[in-house]
């Protein structure tokens, strides 16, 4: 069996903004999955509720995002029908109970890490990749399976040192993975890095996920309820069955992990 994670961010990685309150955190949230189910079961049972909600065609493939989602806009527009809108979040809501996939999300406070750190301070983005690839080795390994990664493209110049950074963990280790774990539990050194609007499923569904996820993990570091009704019914089913988790059950630093 081999295994994907598909991985989207929420919030800005440049270490600069962190002064800015709505810039202060970045999260990546990622979505393992199996790769043989996502072609037998994940792709077609979502294309199938895109194309009964918004008439998606395979010519003209509608692509899951959370924004327009959210501000009904085209070709989302069908959402404005209260109804509508109350049938498809069912349904989607029912998907992802589901699907059989394992959720890894890694939040930084930048301006935390910026004080804290005068003379050391890791690329926020690289920093939880690298946090969320010391989670997912560990998962190939009790499963006796290997994987890659794919994320989100953020443009030529940031994917190219994203790249970058990704064979060079993979060939020195972190302070937790040492090389040939890394080398034997992924299939390959390179990042995959492909644009949503390519229809793949499993950044569809981290899309989705990836910004209830860290909304509910701000909300309960501030000690604040989450306002999203919708968000928390998605963090309902994280929590549930979803979230990477110890053997003993315990999800935080697993299956959530806040930095520095």
């Amino acid at each position: 069996m081999k295994y994907r994670i598909y991985i989207d961010e929420v919030g800005n990685p440049d270490l600069g903004s962190s002064e800015r309150p709505n810039e202060r955190h970045l999260s990546l949230t990622g979505v393992i999955l199996e790769l043989g189910y996502v072609d037998s079961v994940v792709f077609p049972q979502m294309e199938s509720l895109k194309r009964k909600h918004f008439g998606s065609h395979p010519d003209e493939p509608v692509i899951l995002h959370r924004k327009e989602l959210v501000g009904k806009k085209p070709p989302f527009h069908a959402l404005k029908d209260p109804d509508a809108e109350r049938r498809f979040n069912e349904e989607l809501l029912d998907l992802m109970r589901t699907l059989d996939f394992t959720v890894i999300t890694v939040a930084i406070d930048k301006l935390d890490h910026k004080n804290r750190y005068s003379v050391w301070r890791f690329d926020p983005y690289h920093y939880c990749l690298r946090v969320m690839l010391e989670r997912f080795v560990p998962f190939l390994e009790e499963r006796h399976s290997r994987g890659d990664v794919m994320a989100e493209s953020r443009g030529g110049k940031e994917d190219m040192r994203l790249k970058r950074s990704f064979e060079e963990l993979i060939l020195k280790g972190s302070d937790f993975v040492e090389p040939q774990r890394f080398l034997s539990a992924l299939t390959s050194r390179q990042l995959k890095v492909k644009p949503k609007a390519n229809n793949i499923a499993g950044l569809q569904i981290a899309d989705l996920i990836a910004h209830p996820s860290f909304r509910s993990m701000l909300a309960e570091r501030d000690d604040e309820p989450m306002s999203a009704p919708f968000g928390r019914q998605i963090v309902e089913i994280l929590n549930e069955s979803k979230y990477h988790r110890s053997k003993f059950g315990k999800i935080e630093g697993y299956g959530r992990k806040w930095l520095p």
